[in-house]
């Protein structure tokens, strides 16, 4: 919902993830494309974020690429199967010289980066006394050859690719995997806030409660996301168009908002602003934003399991149009919304509690451990002080009697 859009830039589907969704279209003639490219410095990346945490890195090598005629006008004539069997990697290797001295600089960069994660986290583990688990810290160096880190190669960029792919595929799971933990701290939270309570008091915030929860259910219904009714109600409340002349294909060409001829997962998303508007609202106690994203993840994942056939996560006009001749587009049964299925059961409630838990016990046998080493330090350090103490005492003794031997020797002296 956040991602920031460049300009209108070619496809090359799930393997670039969508991140070359704004490489510019513009054709490359013979002269143009013998010229010698400019290298500028990039800025921040343009393209979307993809919350992989290789992400500038992807983004920065991609924007690079892009910058290079011969590698654009491949990429524009790439198809998926050639794309995820490393035939495009292969292009690197025409790949102008200026452009793969900068990737070959951000490689190093990355490298560098990487070694500074994986050291930070090696201590951290070893620190607290746990097995460092190298093998989890290797796979921090999938996205690229490490066994070369000076050079930008085709194998790195084939590693690029497989694990963004591999990557971007579970980072769906993961948010779902985020937000039933969230669920259940609320829920745990709720819970035991009720057993600081008096009888009176928990009994008023139960009823409170299940109020909260009658009032957030109570809402207009939900169309199915893609149904004809929830594409009808946005060409009419948002679009200001009679529902009796919907138009498929305008439709999408008015909500394709970068013209590109594919609806992304952010556009996508933004069609189903008007079914989140009947069930959340930010000022209501009873609604939670946080479960209104959650809510637009579900429905547009919906949206691409029906309709994006060739599982680029991208939709096409073609993958549009044919959705709405399938039966499924007539769908008229309501939306099931979050509070109609249960996200966990009491078990794995009571397992995520005791997950608490063990946390707790884990963090404060550590704070004893370090309270303990903290004291230790104090008292070496109280040793340190005493000694000091002693050994400046001992060197004014020195000199004391120093000055004592020589006034005694020059009074000898003047004597003689």
């Amino acid at each position: 919902n956040q991602m920031v859009k460049g300009t209108s830039l070619v496809h090359c589907g799930l393997i670039l993830l969508s991140l070359w969704l704004c490489i510019q279209s513009v054709p490359i003639s013979v002269d143009k494309a013998k010229e010698k490219p400019q290298v500028e410095e990039l800025e921040s990346p343009q393209s979307a974020e993809t919350g992989l945490h290789y992400d500038r890195y992807l983004r920065e090598v991609i924007e690079y690429l892009e910058k290079d005629p011969h590698f654009k006008e491949k990429l524009k004539n790439a198809n998926m199967d050639d794309i995820k069997q490393g035939k495009l990697s292969k292009e690197l290797d025409f790949v102008h010289h200026n452009f793969r001295t900068k990737l070959d600089e951000l490689k190093r960069e990355e490298m560098n980066r990487l070694r500074m994660l994986i050291k930070v986290k090696h201590d951290i583990q070893g620190g607290n006394g746990r097995t460092v688990d190298h093998q989890a810290l290797l796979k921090q160096f999938d996205h690229l050859n490490h066994l070369n880190p000076n050079t930008f190669e085709v194998d790195d960029l084939d590693r690029l690719i497989q694990s963004a792919t591999k990557d971007l595929e579970t980072f769906d799971k993961g948010r779902h995997d985020e937000f039933k933990r969230y669920e259940m701290m609320k829920e745990h939270e709720r819970r035991e806030r009720l057993k600081t309570m008096n009888e009176e008091v928990r009994k008023t915030e139960a009823q409170h409660y299940e109020e909260m929860k009658k009032k957030h259910a109570d809402h207009p219904k939900v169309n199915h996301p893609g149904s004809e009714d929830q594409l009808k109600e946005v060409w009419q409340e948002s679009d200001g168009l009679d529902p009796e002349n919907f138009d498929p294909k305008t439709f999408f060409k008015i909500h394709d908002s970068n013209g590109d001829g594919f609806f992304d997962e952010n556009e996508l998303e933004a069609l189903f602003t008007k079914e989140l508007e009947k069930v959340y609202n930010p000022k209501n106690e009873e609604d939670d934003m946080v479960e209104m994203e959650e809510e637009r993840l579900r429905m547009r994942e919906h949206v691409m399991n029906e309709v994006d056939t060739n599982k680029d996560r991208l939709v096409s006009l073609g993958e549009f149009i044919a959705a709405t001749k399938k039966e499924e587009f007539l769908e008229k049964d309501e939306w099931e919304t979050l509070e109609q299925k249960p996200l966990y059961t009491e078990e794995e409630l009571r397992e995520y509690e005791q997950h608490l838990v063990n946390e707790e016990l884990d963090i404060n046998q550590k704070s004893v451990e370090l309270q303990k080493q903290r004291e230790e330090l104090e008292r070496k350090q109280e040793e340190l002080n005493a000694q000091k103490f002693g050994l400046q005492q001992a060197v004014e003794e020195m000199e004391r009697i120093k000055t004592e031997t020589k006034r005694k020797y020059n009074i000898a002296k003047t004597v003689v």
